[in-house]
């Protein structure tokens, strides 16, 4: 009598490797945690210096002073974006990964998912050092943080997720342009300076393109929403907290999506 033997089961690369080799590239090097660090050094340091001057008749709150610091720290985050997207490309390891990841896209969704996660951290540790920058201003003229307020605690909500969109969004960019100069200038074109731009020059055109830049919509979901749909748009639309978050999340996932197209269609190099 013959025995046959059964074939060894194939052990593919599962999507839970991938993502653990993810994390372990972006947890292995010293850079990622020098980035966070600075990150939330950022966001506490911006929010102690606005929260000095702060008073109580200028219509903020206290959850605006402890997440002021987000318009400094958002470079942070998307820097950490970009280096996760294009860390492949500019590392020479693109190649090995995909080979042995040969439908790509579990590498570009893991990505996104421990940038997110690493993001999320950042932002929560930037929100627990600002409360405790901040605790002298709130003491003196600056509003105090109630989170009974109407919209105090969806502000520091809207600051970790906004934290986290810009983040993706800068994994997005740095797997679709592969080079992280030219996704970080292009973030920082998007988030910070074209919003000056078209404030500078402002009408229902400008405002409407405003509007619809992804920095508007940040701040549309952390911001009290009346301030900041006045910012944002004076004579565009008025997208309003929900809009805000879809004008984000639009944004991602585009390029998201534009990133999937180029991985799949074009060579890795």
């Amino acid at each position: 009598m013959t025995t046959v033997r059964a074939a060894p089961a194939r052990t593919g690369v599962s999507a839970a490797r991938v993502l653990r080799a993810e994390w372990t590239k972006l947890t292995s090097l010293p850079s990622n945690a020098w980035l966070a660090l600075g990150t939330v050094v950022a966001a506490a340091g911006t929010a102690y210096g606005l929260g000095l001057f702060v008073q109580p008749g200028d219509g903020r709150s206290g959850s605006w002073v402890v997440t002021s610091g987000f318009v400094l720290a958002q470079v942070g985050f998307l820097v950490l974006g970009v280096l996760v997207g294009a860390g492949e490309h500019t590392t020479g390891t693109a190649r090995t990964t995909f080979a042995t990841v040969p439908r790509r896209l579990p590498v570009l969704g893991a990505q996104v998912v421990v940038t997110a996660v690493a993001a999320l951290l950042t932002a929560l540790a930037a929100l627990g050092v600002s409360v405790l920058a901040t605790a002298p201003a709130r003491a003196g003229d600056a509003p105090a943080l109630d989170l009974s307020v109407p919209g105090a605690a969806r502000a520091l909500l809207g600051f970790a997720l906004a934290s986290v969109a810009v983040a993706v969004l800068g994994t997005g960019l740095g797997a679709l342009l592969r080079r992280p100069a030219e996704a970080l200038v292009s973030g920082v074109l998007l988030l910070v300076v074209g919003e000056h731009v078209l404030a500078m020059n402002p009408g229902r055109v400008t405002d409407t393109l405003r509007a619809f830049l992804p920095s508007s919509g940040a701040r549309l979901v952390q911001d009290d929403a009346a301030l900041a749909a006045l910012d944002a748009a004076t004579l565009g639309p008025r997208l309003g907290t929900w809009g805000g978050g879809v004008v984000v999340a639009a944004w991602v996932l585009v390029v998201l999506a534009a990133a999937a197209y180029r991985l799949v269609r074009h060579d890795v190099r």
